[in-house]
């Protein structure tokens, strides 16, 4: 199934939860209500549909008859719309707002003069008498300039119903709405012969796009038109369809909802076909899984934790989800913006149960010995790592999508996450539990280093990468124990780059250093000093430093070489520890 084809199936799920829209209808962003008297004066000062408080408040999300897709035509809406359409009357004093007001009156004119319907000849009789310099003399709010409005009646006041929700106007809007015959043709989605949607409701939501929405499918220029077709006849699409799944997209794309989370550039968004408590409790699931918290109160904390617990642990996903249906198929899909259009970096679905197999390999990879003192299952906590700075903004756009969806499909991880680390290792010299699984991860999938990238440290491990890292983490240990932790820097901020690049350039130097450093430390510390050198000679009893100390090394051995650095470090920090434990006994 096709994403498009998939999100008009997750429409009709969530219109049956009242949770999207109907047809011709969406979710638009109300500021203030406008309540009318019969005959189509405001009863006084306009009712504030916005939520939160003081400089925090949000514009309420209101089913509203759809939004033509303005560009830079003047395009009013059908009973709604912003001041400067409804009120003439704009907090930037454009020189087209009386053209724009012109606009919405001429067209309610049109639309409504016909109707016998009381509410709808009340907003006419509004839009008749009312004159942009009534705001002001009305005393109505600044903050309201520029918001989305809606109307109601007085006497509707206590129902919660608007004029755009009335039975007529319901009625008027789709027979408005209704399409030209002579456009009708066989849907790409659904496959039905039906009405094809020239232009398709804009998609909002996605980070980085412009704000008005963009499309995922559009046709602006000659060059795009394909046997003399215009616009979206060159891929038709119905306008149930365009409409359905734009409609399902702008609600995962909430970010209130759950179903959303921000990789890299990509706005990535996640469902599945099951009922609503079945899916709230798998995007729940995964959610957690990428390192979001948990949005939807009707999944309990716990259960989820649970859940997640197993999978790292290998058991069975189906064990711990009895209420989550076998076979449930589950989507993924991450948009990237790009200029007025959206692309898609991927488009997975799959049984949930085989992308959380997919997961517990990656985690497995990932393990290593001793673990993050964080929890680094999280999709973003790994990713930071590859940004300057650990800055979200500074993630390498590509490669995150490229990263997830790895992960996802069970596919190679891009090369890009190797050199990406290693750049980062050697820009600060932070070789820490995360960078280290990253790296083991990627010499273990892409290049089968199953035996050469170990969990933990191996003393037999014979790769000259491992090696030489191990090395480099033992003259480390050895310069700090020599100056008692008493130094500005070490070997590693000076030498790390070079050593795990290019050995033979400098470990001859390290070398010479290690030998003054342990002359000394056996005036201090001889019993130490004995055990190190014992420890440099286990490491060339394995290589001698002739094969050892090669001219460069390729990145899949400096990656070696950052894992046996790593293993060795920790080794010798971990034995410190314990020995200070043990003499405090």
């Amino acid at each position: 199934m096709s994403a498009l084809a998939s999100l008009v199936h997750a429409y009709n799920g969530l219109l049956e939860g009242r949770q999207v829209p109907f047809f011709g209808y969406s979710l638009e962003k109300i500021g203030f209500e406008i309540v009318l008297c019969p005959d189509g004066t405001p009863t006084g000062y306009p009712t504030d549909r916005r939520e939160g408080e003081g400089k925090s408040k949000t514009p309420m999300l209101m089913p509203v008859p759809q939004p033509k897709k303005r560009t830079l035509d003047v395009a009013p809406n059908f009973l709604w719309d912003k001041t400067s359409y409804a009120l003439g009357v704009t907090a930037g004093g454009r020189k087209r707002t009386a053209q724009e007001h012109a606009a919405f009156v001429t067209r309610h004119r049109e639309a409504l003069q016909a109707t016998n319907d009381e509410g709808l000849r009340v907003l006419l009789r509004f839009l008749d008498t009312w004159r942009p310099e009534d705001f002001e003399r009305l005393g109505w709010p600044e903050e309201m300039k520029d918001q989305n409005i809606v109307f109601s009646l007085e006497s509707d006041r206590g129902s919660n119903t608007r004029i755009h929700d009335r039975a007529a106007a319901r009625t008027l809007w789709a027979s408005l709405c209704a399409p030209d015959e002579k456009t009708k043709a066989a849907c790409l989605v659904t496959g039905e012969h039906s009405s094809i949607a020239r232009l398709h409701p804009a998609i909002k939501g996605v980070s980085g796009a412009q704000s008005a929405g963009a499309s995922i499918v559009s046709f602006n220029l000659d060059a795009f038109r394909s046997y003399g077709h215009n616009q979206g006849d060159n891929a038709p699409v119905s306008e149930f369809a365009a409409f359905a799944y734009t409609s399902a997209l702008n609600f995962f794309l909430d970010k209130g909802n759950g179903h959303r989370v921000q990789i890299g550039d990509a706005s990535t968004v996640f469902w599945a076909n099951a009922s609503q408590a079945h899916a709230s409790e798998a995007t729940n699931i995964f959610a957690a899984l990428l390192g979001v918290e948990p949005v939807d109160e009707m999944v309990e904390t716990k259960k989820v934790g649970a859940i997640l617990e197993a999978i790292r642990q290998g058991k069975p996903v189906m064990s711990f989800t009895p209420d989550l249906p076998r076979g449930v198929r589950f989507h993924v899909l991450a948009l990237a913006p790009n200029a007025a259009r959206l692309s898609v970096r991927f488009y997975i679905e799959d049984d949930f149960g085989a992308l959380a197999a997919r997961y517990l390999d990656h985690v497995e990879r990932m393990r290593i010995s001793p673990p993050p003192r964080e929890d680094a299952a999280g999709t973003w906590r790994l990713l930071i790592e590859t940004a300057v700075q650990r800055k979200s903004e500074n993630i390498p756009p590509r490669l995150a999508g490229d990263w997830l969806r790895a992960v996802l499909v069970g596919t190679p991880y891009p090369l890009t996450m190797l050199s990406t680390i290693l750049a980062r290792l050697r820009a600060d010299r932070d070789v820490n539990a995360v960078r280290v699984g990253i790296l083991k991860s990627v010499l273990i999938r892409n290049f089968d280093f199953v035996k050469e990238a170990p969990v933990a440290l191996d003393r037999q491990n014979l790769n000259p990468g491992y090696l030489l890292g191990r090395l480099f983490a033992t003259y480390e240990y050895l310069q700090t124990q020599s100056f008692a932790g008493n130094l500005n820097a070490t070997i590693r901020d000076q030498y790390y780059g070079a050593a795990s690049a290019t050995p033979r350039s400098v470990f001859p130097l390290l070398q010479r250093k290690a030998t003054h450093h342990l002359a000394k430390l056996r005036k201090d510390k001889p019993g130490l000093a004995i055990n190190l050198d014992r420890k440099i000679g286990e490491i060339f009893e394995l290589a001698s430093p002739d094969s050892l100390f090669v001219r460069t090394l390729n990145s899949q051995f400096q990656a070696l070489f950052a894992i046996g650095y790593y293993h060795q470090r920790n080794d010798f920090y971990r034995r410190r520890e314990g020995t200070a434990a043990a003499s405090e006994e």
